[in-house]
């Protein structure tokens, strides 16, 4: 496999080791994407500490309004996260 198809299904995989823990397996509830984010992605976003910042967080990605994340809603925001990370590291 290529190095971006190994970083494909690292992220389905991220996705769903964090999204089965609670309810629907699908979904990300807002504790699931607090703890994914806090272990995953603490080295671009750094850590969540607070409840106001993940419901922030959840509102922008929740665009259906089901108060959940769903795993396009979470490529959406990998996506984000990705181009705004390559604007930093190419003005560096």
């Amino acid at each position: 496999m290529s190095e971006l198809e190994k970083a494909m299904i690292a992220i389905i995989d991220a996705f769903h080791q964090y999204s089965g823990k609670e309810g629907d397996k699908h979904k990300l509830k807002k504790s699931e994407l607090k703890e994914l984010i806090n272990n995953e992605l603490t080295h671009f976003l750094g850590e969540i500490k607070d409840q106001e910042t993940v419901d922030k967080v959840m509102e922008a990605l929740d665009s259906d309004g089901d108060a959940e994340c769903d795993f396009q809603e979470f490529v959406a925001f990998i996506a984000m996260v990705t181009a705004a990370c390559h604007e930093f590291f190419e003005h560096e």
